[in-house]
């Protein structure tokens, strides 16, 4: 009764204030290892710009998305710490504001050296959700390039742990997949009744043109821009950005 009692609170507040009640409580934090909180000072940006609190919190939820995640390498490539680090790290960073972080439409992550080839789609691809199979699936090559530069807007492990969320958000009834999937729809209901900021968008070529593509594809790319040029989203579509962080529940510094 009181667990049934606290999801309604929760909810009514959660229609209030489009944040969850609460995101971080935990029993016992989970550590990581010293070689793993190097790797994300020296090649994480996201995490030096979280508090010292916040980034206990961050590797904790590293950990755990680390233990309940398989990683299998293709083609030869030795699937390290190293590599299971920083794309763990991505999934982590984009579920932040979620209480529920854990991605459950993603069981199997597969590293390739490189571009491979889909049997499904028949074509060459650097990165592939598999819902079906619980999978995706990364080129390792593409997905360094992703944060080589971290403000021209393509981030392929970003860009494709979204379509992972976007699709657990769907499926899920937790409080964070609720608010996520409502403020996409929030976001296609503003779009689609003003013109102007429709058309603002598409004539700006703030996103690339692959972002029109479909829903999926305007969403993902919509989150890359958000995490790499969070203040030049801001500025030129300040209502757009703020329904991405609403549906990110993102509120650490710098966004």
């Amino acid at each position: 009764m009181l667990f049934f009692g606290f999801r309604l609170f929760e909810r009514i507040y959660s229609l209030i204030y489009k944040r969850p009640l609460f995101v971080h409580w935990y029993f016992k934090l989970r550590t990581i290892s010293s070689e793993q909180r190097q790797i994300l000072k020296d090649q994480f940006l996201f995490y030096n710009k979280l508090s010292k609190r916040e980034q206990r919190y961050f590797e904790h939820r590293l950990a755990t998305f680390l233990k309940s995640k398989k990683f299998l390498g293709r083609d030869g490539i030795s699937v390290d710490g190293h590599v299971q680090v920083l794309i763990s790290a991505t999934a982590v960073m984009l579920t932040f504001g979620f209480r529920d972080y854990l991605i459950g439409a993603v069981s199997t992550i597969i590293i390739y050296p490189e571009t491979f080839y889909s049997q499904i789609k028949q074509e060459y691809h650097k990165g592939e959700f598999n819902p079906f199979f619980s999978a995706l699936a990364l080129s390792w090559k593409d997905f360094k390039k992703g944060y080589a530069i971290d403000n021209d807007n393509l981030n392929l492990g970003i860009h494709e742990f979204a379509h992972a969320i976007h699709y657990n958000s769907n499926t899920e009834s937790d409080i964070s997949s609720i608010i996520f999937r409502e403020s996409i729809n929030e976001l296609l209901h503003l779009l689609s009744k003003d013109k102007d900021l429709r058309e603002a968008l598409i004539n700006s070529q703030y996103l690339r043109s692959y972002a029109f593509t479909n829903p999926f594809e305007f969403l993902a790319v919509l989150i890359e821009n958000f995490i790499e040029t969070p203040h030049v989203f801001k500025d030129q579509f300040p209502q757009i950005y703020i329904k991405v962080k609403q549906m990110l529940n993102f509120n650490m510094r710098g966004y």
